[in-house]
Parts: structure tokens; sequence; C-alpha cells
């Protein structure tokens, strides 16, 4: 068996935390917007209640399957790229060994540098070798599905709690406004989070996703408002 690398345990988290960010944001602003449209149209707490609940459940459901199915269509396809490669070193191992000193030629070595780095490296693991130099893969690095899946699901309840108990649990007169307030602080939370996984400047995604979110708030508060006097 394969021990797992220090690389592909640290490719496995990265995948898991970017899952569970997503997660977390797409909560948030899903059951923000549907409580938030709710609560302006209406005070009733059954209604929130239900509402609310339909959001979080049915978010986190579809959120993990469509983790589930995209992480799948990857690891299909990684593991297909493997299996490929494992069918041309058992067919035509010479002509794998050329291309692998051809690879390590394009990069810079000399001819007879490059071609004992592929003798080498294939007499340890032809495999290993061929994924690394070709795909940029290693074995035991091919995601989870269903490990981010379950992340997803997770976080987008977790991040959706937030809207939702602020909406149940505040007055009336200030649960909107308040509510408002602790969904952009925590978009902008996961923003920055996001940002920081990916390299990225956090404070610039931070923003865009804050901007993101008030325009939605907003949109769904203004046609909960309109549809709440419509129909009163």
């Amino acid at each position: 068996m394969t021990a797992t690398t220090p690389s592909a345990a640290r490719v496995q988290r990265l995948n898991r935390l970017r899952a569970g960010v997503l997660g977390a944001n797409d909560g948030i602003v899903s059951v923000a917007t549907v409580v938030v449209g709710v609560a302006s149209a209406t005070a009733s707490a059954p209604a929130l209640l239900s509402a609310g609940v339909a959001a979080l459940v049915g978010g986190a459901v579809s959120m993990a399957l469509g983790e589930y199915v995209s992480v799948s269509s990857q690891r299909d396809s990684q593991r297909s790229a493997i299996d490929e490669e494992r069918g041309h070193l058992a067919s035509e191992p010479e002509r794998e060994l050329e291309e692998l000193a051809a690879s390590y030629q394009a990069r810079g070595l000399t001819e007879a540098t490059a071609r004992q780095v592929a003798k080498e490296l294939t007499a340890h693991d032809a495999l290993a070798a061929h994924i690394d130099v070709e795909h940029r893969l290693a074995e035991d690095e091919v995601v989870s599905a269903w490990g981010a899946a379950f992340t997803s699901a997770i976080s987008f309840f977790v991040g959706g709690i937030v809207p939702f108990l602020a909406i149940l649990l505040l007055p009336a007169t200030i649960r909107i406004p308040i509510t408002f307030g602790l969904v952009l602080i925590a978009l902008a939370a996961t923003g920055w989070l996001g940002a920081r996984l990916g390299n990225a400047k956090p404070g610039r995604a931070a923003i865009r996703v804050v901007i993101g979110g008030t325009i939605a708030l907003a949109a769904t508060y203004g046609l909960g408002s309109l549809l709440g006097t419509s129909g009163g």
C-alpha cells in the first residue's frame, strides 16, 4: 500500500478547505436571502422557521450533491489518466522511457543527464515518474468526492445557521438590519479566508463577496417587501 505523502495530504486538506469555504459562503448567502425575503414580507415565526429549515436542509443536500458530482468528474479524469499511463508502460516501456527522457530534456537537462534521470526514476517507480511529469499528479493525490461532499454540506449548514438564528431570535423590529450586518461580516470572513487559501489578495476578495451579498440581500428584501405589501 502506498503511503500518503505530505504533499498529497496537503492537496486533500486544501480541497476540503476549498469546499468548506465555498459551502459556508453559499450557505450564508442562500439562507440569508431566503429568510430576509420572507421576513420582509411577513413577521410570522412559523413562516420564518419553515423557510429557514427548508433553505438549510435543501441547500446543504444540493451543495453536497453538486460537489460530489464535480469532484467525481475530476477524480474519474485523474484515474483515467493514471490507468492510461499504466497501460502505456505495460505495452510500450521503451517508448515511455524515451518520452520521459525527452520531457526532462525539454526542461533544460542535457540529453545524457535526462536519460539517466529517466532510467533511475523508471527503475524506482515508472508510473509515479510519468504521471508526475505528464499530468502533475501523484497516485495518492486523487481527490475524495465523498470527503468534499460531506465538507461542503456541513460548511453550508454552519454558514446558513448565522442568518437562520439571527432572523428567528432577534426582535421583529431589528431582525432584518442586524441579520444584514451579521451576514456581511460572515461573508467578509469567508471571502478573506478563501483568498488566503488561494494565495490571492484577501481584502479585494472580501470586498467582492460583500458587494455581491449586499446586492443579493437588497434584491430579496425589496422583492419580499413588494410581495408582502401586495399580499396585504
